[in-house]
């Protein structure tokens, strides 16, 4: 009997030793994430960006990475329309983010939706499951913005790079006003890199009538492009809003040398190409819910005579929501050769009527 009860108390011993060895083996680490790449650091923000990557350690099924670039507050990364990153099965993930000053990387589970901004990174807790910070690499940029006053309004002057047409460095000194109040926009080889030129509102509009009066570029070299167009950096799930009146002939001899575009261009119902002709001109377009009028006249007068082109677009237009008009010339990087000799745009008048 007393041996049948010593068999029987050592048969419990090793089912809770087993029970416990196995709670013990399937309890996991704290999760956890860490960047393997930095960054550059760019103060102020840039449309350029770069690599990052990281790893992590504890996740499950379902967790995801959030990244946020700092620029004044945490923007999220890659886009507001896409702001999850995958994580591999070796526990790595890698994505593109736009430059900052500082970095942070978000392990979270399925039930976290990433705010587009954050004044100040959430705690650890949770749907979020672990938090990395890094600082970019290097020393930002540290650029006085240079804003203009042209036509009634304030424009801020581009001085970092961008991907618009291939990889275009910009320099402040690539556009001024002068005596006349005129704008003038350079693209121009200097030490033998060549710098674009680009001025952005510096508020919004909304729904209305868009004009640019410009001095002949008939003759505009065709590896150069000048825009005329409405941008949200903030908007990519309306194609950043963006509306173009481009003139250029992208590198080609052959083809006309302007077109309005309603992005994305690649529709081929959003592309209007018309020959612009030499002598001032007025682009315009008008903005309205569901409809977006495009029109070069010749002379100073958006509705006056002298009809060059026309077209309306009323598919996919976009709804108002942080835009700024811009207006920029560059260099079109896929084009054959580059420029011939320093290129110049003067726009007399920029017009706005609600």
């Amino acid at each position: 009997m007393m041996f049948r009860a010593l068999r029987l108390a050592i048969a419990l011993a090793s089912v809770a030793l087993l029970v416990l060895g196995c709670g013990i083996g399937e309890r996991q680490s704290p999760a956890s994430i860490a960047f393997t790449t930095a960054p550059a650091a760019a103060a102020g923000g840039s449309d350029r960006r770069a690599r990052v990557s990281g790893r992590v350690t504890g996740a499950a099924p379902g967790h995801q990475v959030v990244l946020y670039a700092k620029s004044g507050v945490w923007w999220v990364q890659p886009l507001t329309a896409q702001p999850f990153t995958k994580i591999a099965a070796d526990a790595t993930w890698e994505n593109s983010i736009h430059l900052g000053t500082e970095y942070a990387a978000l392990l979270v589970d399925s039930g976290f939706r990433p705010p587009p901004t954050l004044e100040a990174l959430p705690k650890q807790g949770g749907s979020v499951l672990a938090i990395a910070t890094i600082k970019g690499t290097g020393e930002p940029a540290s650029r006085p913005p240079k804003v203009l006053s042209f036509s009634g309004y304030e424009w801020e002057v581009r001085q970092i790079a961008s991907d618009r047409g291939g990889p275009n460095e910009y320099d402040a000194s690539n556009a001024w006003t002068d005596a006349d109040g005129f704008l003038h926009l350079r693209l121009g080889l200097r030490e033998e890199r060549w710098t674009s030129a680009e001025v952005i509102l510096t508020r919004t509009l909304g729904y209305g009538t868009y004009a640019f009066t410009v001095r002949d570029i008939s003759s505009l070299d065709p590896s150069a492009a000048f825009g005329m167009l409405t941008w949200d950096d903030l908007g990519p799930e309306q194609n950043h809003r963006e509306m173009n009146i481009e003139i250029s002939q992208w590198g080609d001899r052959s083809i006309p040398n302007a077109q309005f575009v309603l992005q994305p261009y690649y529709v081929p119902a959003n592309v209007a190409r018309f020959a612009a002709p030499s002598g001032t001109l007025t682009h315009s377009f008008r903005w309205e819910p569901g409809r977006a009028w495009f029109r070069t006249v010749r002379g100073k007068n958006a509705t006056g005579a002298g009809l060059i082109a026309q077209h309306e677009f009323t598919s996919g237009v976009p709804t108002p929501g942080t835009e700024r008009v811009r207006m920029n010339l560059y260099f079109f990087r896929y084009a054959p050769q580059p420029p011939l000799k320093d290129v110049e745009v003067v726009i007399e008048r920029f017009q706005y009527l609600p």
